[in-house]
């Protein structure tokens, strides 16, 4: 997948993969019975533990259980935090478990932060290509190794599209779904062009995924990887979903994302239309990096949308008025 970026003084220049990374990074650039569909941290760590997966916790935070397992040929790496129903959490391109915490989120939740395929811990295999939908299946075998039947998802980025696909193939395992900076349809449309423009090239090594490339280089298997997988992941060429898919969808769905994001504004106001239950959250004065430059608000929100009752007094229309207790 190709696309057209200007250069500053120059004619064009032909980028593969929507100029390598943030291809990666701007095309998505993440509840059975009560008793019996969800999973306490404890019981996700006797089932680890049950299978021979390595759990224990970490140094820097003896709170925090991980382990690897054996997911469609990787050794894919997780870690959970907190204790109640499972929350699992899709980092974005080039995101790992512990990169970033969510300590508002684990009073409720067992947050569990999955290691996709090339990142973090979870080394690649590489002769098996990067998809959204592969990502998506691997999450799926994750949950299915740990024995937990259903969950709410939260997903970032590339992570949300992965969160959306597990909400469309894989309904039975979802309860609720929270994307931030995600897409769904294929860019170049679905992006903004003020954020997304480039004025040279970049590449594995240029200064907008120094953030990503040195926490890549701390946890990877073989730090020297980097160049291959920055590449492979530019790669993934995201082809979203049909209006049709969209409105299949039945989980409840929040869409989140910065009014300064990769992301057309636009493009989320129109896929929340075609989402059935789909909510809208947008956060002013933020970019596509909210959720790790300033969680604290962003993750307010998301807190709301995941535990609020399922019956909610109905909104207010024009014709029905406000009326205390009665509408909202």
């Amino acid at each position: 997948m190709s696309y057209i970026m200007k250069l500053v003084g120059s004619g064009e220049v032909k980028v593969s993969g929507i100029c390598r990374f943030w291809g990666a990074m701007l095309m998505p650039l993440l509840m059975a019975t009560q008793a019996l569909g969800r999973n306490s941290t404890d019981q996700l760590q006797t089932e680890a533990k049950s299978k021979g997966t390595i759990v224990n916790s970490r140094n820097d935070d003896p709170k925090t259980i991980h382990g690897y397992a054996p997911v469609n040929g990787l050794k894919m790496y997780y870690e959970i935090e907190g204790t109640g129903d499972p929350l699992v959490f899709i980092p974005p391109a080039f995101g790992f478990a512990g990169l970033k915490s969510f300590p508002e989120l684990a009073q409720n939740h067992s947050v569990i932060t999955v290691d996709l395929q090339g990142n973090g811990r979870t080394a690649d295999i590489p002769e098996r290509a990067i998809s959204i939908e592969q990502y998506a299946k691997d999450v799926v075998g994750l949950l299915k190794y740990l024995g937990i039947s259903k969950a709410d998802f939260l997903g970032e980025s590339y992570g949300g599209d992965t969160a959306a696909v597990i909400a469309l193939r894989y309904p039975e395992l979802v309860g609720r779904v929270v994307t931030y900076s995600a897409t769904f349809a294929p860019p170049p449309n679905t992006l903004n062009p003020e954020t997304t423009h480039y004025d040279q090239p970049p590449t594995a090594e240029t200064r907008d995924v120094q953030f990503q490339r040195e926490g890549y280089k701390k946890v990877a298997p073989d730090p020297n990887y980097w160049p291959k997988i920055y590449d492979k992941v530019g790669s993934i060429q995201w082809k979203g979903f049909s209006k049709k898919e969209l409105a299949s969808i039945k989980a409840p769905f929040l869409i989140v994302q910065g009014d300064h994001d990769f992301v057309r504004l636009e493009h989320s106001v129109e896929t929340v239309k075609l989402i059935p239950h789909a909510e809208l959250a947008v956060i002013p004065d933020a970019s596509h990096f909210a959720l790790s430059s300033e969680q604290e608000r962003v993750i307010p929100v998301v807190k709301h949308f995941l535990e609020k009752s399922e019956k909610r007094i109905p909104l207010a229309t024009a014709r029905m008025g406000y009326h205390p207790g009665e509408t909202r």
